[in-house]
């Protein structure tokens, strides 16, 4: 499954939040040497209730928007 996902780092709480077809995530951690992706791939992984593994940006590490695949087992 392919899910577009909007993300905000720095921001005061964590969590998910979906708006139509877009997942608007929010993430203490800084956009800095990767640490905001890996807080969108945890906090993904705990609103699925998957595996962290299963869990992939396919586009945009770099950017706030992003495409993420998630591995449905």
């Amino acid at each position: 499954m392919k899910i577009t996902v909007k993300v905000t780092p720095h921001a005061k709480t964590e969590e998910v939040e979906q708006q139509d077809d877009i997942y608007l995530v929010k993430v203490k951690a800084a956009a800095k040497e990767g640490k905001a992706n890996d807080a969108v791939i945890k906090l993904l992984a705990a609103y699925f209730k998957v595996p962290k593994s299963t869990i992939t940006i396919k586009t945009g590490l770099v950017s706030r928007n992003k495409i993420v695949e998630i591995e449905r087992t």
